[in-house]
């Protein structure tokens, strides 16, 4: 994986003088820490995760059901990814939180939805010193996958059987994302974001998918980091849930361009590659399952985000899931966008 950010050296800082004696004696690696290990089991549930998108889409059939409206949907691979990466996760950390959109599956998953496998890589890196202590039950695991434009298969004869279609001639395919986030403290400290269908432009031999991975001191991995070029001043919004207030939000920022995407990882990604310079949505909508593993990602090499009156985000058990006060979030220059929000639009948004 390519790193888009340097992370410390590596070192034995997670195993006591007793043991790291006894396992130089023996010839043994000291033993990765929670932390790493859940991150690095993250990173391989998400794969899966991935897989079970692409093999439910490839199917044609998206079992979709309405939750609570005809803009509230759900499709099987969102009940099957949900129970997948639900269900891993609990079986290796039956003492962490999870908590995502859908109900969490029950104990009877099927074997087949289950990955038990870790990413190596991930557990050669060293945890940063002020996580090293972290005990299970402390974690907090917020899952999501996201899906663009579900609504129009309800509606549109032509794409409601060929969800693939539609999103390959919309170029939607790369919005869908899998995300899996980790928080400590009400913080959020690592997160995995998998996008199913990235490099699906390239051709039918593509290799598709890829899956970018951080934690707080040590950085960020899968993807390379760019910066939009100085004085450019890039903004990315909601595709699918604008509104006056977000307009307007936007237009007061005066940028030289605006792109509309979905799903909050999906803008994460376009800050960090350098597609756009501020992250803007003025306006409920978000949730924590939506920020917890991009916000990582971005705080991992450096970047900033809140929500709109520059309030952090809280990840505790305790908290409301909605994120209220819309979001602001920058790789660089916070600071010159938070300063241009308009009164009038945060006298719209009660956190």
């Amino acid at each position: 994986m390519r790193e888009g950010s340097d992370g410390p050296r590596e070192g034995p800082r997670y195993a006591t003088t007793r043991f790291r004696r006894s396992a130089e004696a023996f010839g043994m690696a000291a033993s990765p820490t929670l932390l790493m290990r859940v991150v690095a089991s993250a990173y391989s549930v998400a794969e899966k995760a991935a897989r079970i998108v692409r093999n439910v889409m490839a199917t044609g059939d998206l079992g979709i059901v309405e939750k609570s409206g005809a803009n509230d949907l759900q499709t099987k691979a969102d009940r099957l990814v949900q129970m997948s990466i639900c269900a891993s996760l609990a079986r290796k950390f039956p003492k962490a939180t999870i908590i995502g959109e859908e109900e969490l599956p029950p104990h009877d998953v099927a074997e087949e939805l289950i990955e038990d496998g870790h990413c190596e890589e991930i557990l050669k890196k060293t945890c940063p010193p002020q996580y090293t202590g972290i005990k299970e039950e402390e974690v907090m695991l917020h899952v999501f996958i996201f899906y663009p434009h579900l609504s129009i298969l309800l509606t549109d004869f032509n794409f409601k059987h060929n969800y693939i279609f539609f999103c390959f001639c919309t170029g939607l395919l790369d919005h869908v994302t899998v995300l899996i986030g980790i928080a400590y403290g009400g913080k959020a400290i690592a997160g995995v974001i998998n996008q199913p269908y990235y490099n699906y432009e390239a051709g039918a031999d593509a290799v598709l998918g890829r899956t970018i991975w951080g934690v707080l001191g040590i950085g960020a991995f899968g993807f390379e980091l760019t910066e939009v070029p100085a004085g450019k001043h890039i903004i990315v919004t909601t595709r699918s849930h604008s509104s006056t207030l977000v307009d307007d939000c936007i237009s007061a920022l005066n940028p030289d361009s605006v792109i509309r995407v979905g799903g909050a990882g999906n803008k994460i990604i376009q800050l960090i590659e350098g597609k756009a310079s501020a992250y803007v949505f003025a306006s409920p909508g978000c949730k924590k399952w939506d920020t917890c593993a991009p916000e990582a990602i971005l705080h991992a090499v450096g970047g900033k985000i809140t929500d709109i009156h520059g309030n952090s985000f809280h990840y505790n058990k305790e908290v409301k899931h909605m994120n209220s006060a819309g979001v602001l979030a920058t790789l660089r220059n916070y600071d010159y966008y938070a300063s241009r929000i308009p009164n009038t639009v945060k006298q719209s948004l009660v956190p």
